[in-house]
């Protein structure tokens, strides 16, 4: 299972937060930590809107955009921290410079933003770095994917596809769980899914339906500053999604043959039961429902699920209050 906690603009522009996260993000078990690599002026410009208007200091959004680069030099000295750290450090470009920049850092693959799947310039310049492509499909319809799907192949590029609901934070109605499965069948790739929930139910619930990528952002606290707080998840919590679905994960590894009870047989005789009588009963008293009972272990008289066979025949010898009913306590005259 590949977990990629996306810090995003979790710092706001604070190199000092991106180390913060970075060492924070280490002792959770995740083993990939993502960032946005945005160049304002290749991506933006000011005319674009706000997704979410939060910020008082920015009074546009390529103002906000401007105020979370990093410069060449810092991205190193971030992605040498991730290394020192052992995670894989990953960034989703929203440019042709972006991705020219982040080529000189050095990452093993790319992840594209839910906007940028229908970038066909963008995800053209990826394909020619020749690296893995991570798409995740939040605004796109299948017939949308299916024209990036068809661009890719064209290309001979190695990529997966999450699952993703870009909405802030995501109800459970919105979720769209049934939807890995259909993009597994439809493109026959590694699929996943990128969670904005803030909920560690939703990737366990993804990892049973087959999920093998999962995604979603990470803060420190959900009342600090940025645009995706509201949808993350804090540390506490991804360390408890990386358990349970390293758990759902081991289960799915080992299915149970239902078909083959062998291991549980000594169990079956302690926990399963014999038939006995709950009553005094004379020689010759002809057993009937309201004779029986069945108690602990199994071995000591008739398999109680054998009653069937017992009512109607009669007893050889007197018999005490809860004593077990064997074969041999009984003949069929």
């Amino acid at each position: 299972m590949q977990f990629i906690a996306e810090i995003g603009q979790a710092h706001d522009g604070s190199l000092g937060m991106v180390h913060a996260y970075i060492d924070a993000i280490s002792k959770t078990g995740v083993n990939i930590i993502k960032f946005q690599t945005h160049i304002a002026e290749a991506e933006s410009s000011i005319h674009e809107p706000f997704r979410i208007k939060f910020s008082k200091q920015d009074k546009t959004r390529f103002d906000y955009w401007k105020r979370m680069g990093f410069s060449l030099p810092q991205w190193k000295e971030i992605k040498d921290h991730c290394d020192e750290v052992g995670l894989e450090f990953m960034s989703s470009p929203f440019s042709n410079a972006a991705v020219d920049l982040l080529e000189e850092v050095g990452v093993k693959r790319y992840k594209i933003g839910s906007g940028e799947v229908n970038n066909f310039l963008l995800l053209e310049r990826i394909c020619q770095t020749g690296k893995p492509i991570i798409i995740s499909s939040g605004m796109s319809s299948l017939e949308e994917l299916d024209e990036t799907v068809a661009f890719l192949k064209r290309r001979n590029a190695d990529f997966s596809i999450l699952q993703c609901t870009t909405s802030y934070p995501t109800k459970p109605e919105n979720y769209g769980l049934n939807v890995i499965k259909d993009l597994r069948e439809r493109y026959g790739v590694t699929v996943g899914f990128s969670d904005h929930s803030a909920r560690i139910e939703t990737c366990v619930a993804a990892t049973a339906l087959g999920a093998e990528i999962l995604e979603f952002h990470a803060v420190f606290n959900r009342e600090m500053f940025g645009p995706d707080a509201s949808s993350s998840l804090e540390m506490k919590e991804i360390k408890e999604l990386v358990t349970a679905v390293k758990n759902v994960s081991k289960a799915l590894e080992n299915p149970v043959d239902k078909g083959d009870n062998s291991n549980y047989r000594e169990l079956k005789n302690i926990f399963e039961k014999s038939l006995a009588l709950n009553k005094d009963l004379p020689k010759g008293h002809q057993i009937t429902f309201n004779d029986l009972e069945a108690k602990k272990p199994k071995g000591f008289g008739i398999d109680a699920s054998q009653f069937e066979n017992v009512i109607g025949k009669t007893l050889k010898n007197d018999k005490k209050q809860w004593d077990f009913l064997t074969e041999n306590d009984l003949t069929n005259e």
